[in-house]
């Protein structure tokens, strides 16, 4: 039977190609969104992929809907934390809520999610936990000390956790993009992509969503089984680590 597979934020941008890749890879997928009903809806009326609504920054929402996943679906394997928000701001004008809103879904919310099914995991001895963090945590950038923070900790808890999940054929590995082509990088003024951004990159180009999703679904496959605590980074060449 086909491995059960969570990604959170899966419904749109880098989430929405997630779910679509590991479903034509086979898996049993079920893709988490926090607030988009209509999004949500399309999205599974297009892909065929369930879909289950709840707070990723919500730990007792977070045992809710993975209970209910796996009352429907199966007992969780894999499990993709892509869910992320930004609330952009000068440090000397970021307010409080804007850092914690940022820290409880990007960072918190890998917590969250991943003590719903770790346990099940260890007693199954086979498990994939893939973080989806940021070139963003591994550089850092002006006006999101928030988002950087919280991405940076992503690797850190990728790295920690990779060590206590060894041992019962758990992996956990991370994926930091750069600058990806999704609703979000679009919506940036075309004369600040072409002249500020694009050239940043070697490539010469944004990325695909569905380029980020390749990297996923090898890292979730047997053949992976040896990676662990690591970071991929898909970003062109902007960043070299």
């Amino acid at each position: 039977m086909s491995r059960v597979a969570v990604v959170t934020g899966g419904t749109r941008g880098i989430g929405a190609a997630i779910s679509v890749a590991l479903k034509s890879a086979g898996y049993r997928v079920a893709a988490n969104y926090a607030g988009n009903d209509e999004k949500a809806k399309a999205f599974h009326e297009e892909s065929g992929v369930p879909v289950f609504k709840w707070d990723v920054s919500n730990y007792e929402a977070c045992g809710e809907g993975i209970a209910k996943v796996e009352a429907e679906i199966g007992p969780v394997e894999v499990l993709i934390n892509n869910a992320g928000i930004t609330r952009d701001a000068m440090f000397h004008k970021m307010t409080p809520q804007q850092w914690h809103e940022v820290v409880n879904t990007n960072l918190t919310g890998l917590f969250n999610m991943t003590h719903q099914v770790w346990n099940g995991m260890r007693d199954r001895s086979f498990g994939r936990v893939v973080n989806i963090s940021s070139i963003n945590g591994q550089k850092g950038q002006m006006g999101q000390a928030n988002y950087s923070a919280a991405k940076a900790g992503d690797l850190g808890f990728t790295k920690a956790l990779a060590q206590e999940g060894a041992t019962k054929n758990i992996t956990v590995n991370a994926i930091c993009p750069g600058y990806i082509g999704t609703e979000m990088v679009l919506a940036v003024p075309e004369k600040v992509l072409s002249e500020r951004i694009i050239p940043q990159i070697p490539v010469g180009r944004l990325g695909e969503p569905t380029e980020v999703a390749r990297c996923v679904v090898f890292l979730v496959s047997d053949d992976a089984g040896f990676i662990t605590g690591s970071t991929l980074t898909a970003n062109g060449g902007q960043l070299l680590v």
